[in-house]
């Protein structure tokens, strides 16, 4: 009697020690889920910031275009008006060339002004980067998805291997939790490519 006594006291022992580390186990997953959740909401509010950045970015190029195409069409009929008035008046034909060149030298600003960082050539740098940086956070996003996913289902199956004590499930906890470590981590660094994601 006193041996199924001291057995069954063995048994609640080791089940309270079992319990404590599935416990500790549970909390960090938590944790990371709470790093993986805090990651997937920064890359996609990254990605709505960069893509209104990368729009209006892109209707100032817009702008800056149908200025420049204007100036261009100003200065070509002031030159067609030179070159079809060989008769003008000196002062008349020096005030057009004055003007066409100044189109031309606004032009060539609109083009590329790399003091300024305005120019046609700097703007659609800037676009193109902004949407790259996008096109990354969107990127992030299936990796922190599946991340939170697998961290969730391993948590519930630690907290079903408290009650049930069964170690399949425990093994299927650690085996999805380490998944979802992982899909946290390449969320975070992209060094992965995410097979399951389209």
């Amino acid at each position: 009697m006193a041996f199924e006594e001291l057995g069954r006291n063995a048994d609640r022992e080791n089940s309270k020690g079992r319990d404590k580390l599935l416990g500790v186990y549970i909390a960090i997953l938590a944790v990371i889920l709470a790093i993986c959740s805090l990651g997937g909401s920064n890359a996609q509010q990254d990605a709505t910031q960069q893509n209104i950045a990368a729009s209006n970015v892109w209707a100032f190029f817009q702008a800056k275009n149908a200025r420049r195409q204007a100036l261009r069409l100003h200065a070509d009929e002031f030159d067609v008006m030179l070159k079809s008035t060989p008769a003008m008046p000196d002062d008349a034909r020096k005030s057009i060339e004055e003007k066409i060149a100044g189109y031309k030298e606004q032009d060539k600003l609109l083009t590329s002004d790399p003091k300024g960082g305005e120019g046609l050539d700097e703007l659609f740098n800037k676009g193109k980067s902004l949407e790259a940086q996008r096109d990354q956070s969107l990127q992030r996003g299936p990796y922190f998805d599946y991340g939170q996913a697998l961290l969730q289902i391993a948590i519930v199956l630690a907290s079903v291997a408290i009650i049930s004590g069964g170690n399949l499930v425990l093994v299927s906890s650690f085996v999805l939790g380490a998944l979802g470590i992982v899909a946290t981590a390449g969320g975070f660094t992209l060094a992965f490519p995410l097979p399951f994601a389209g």
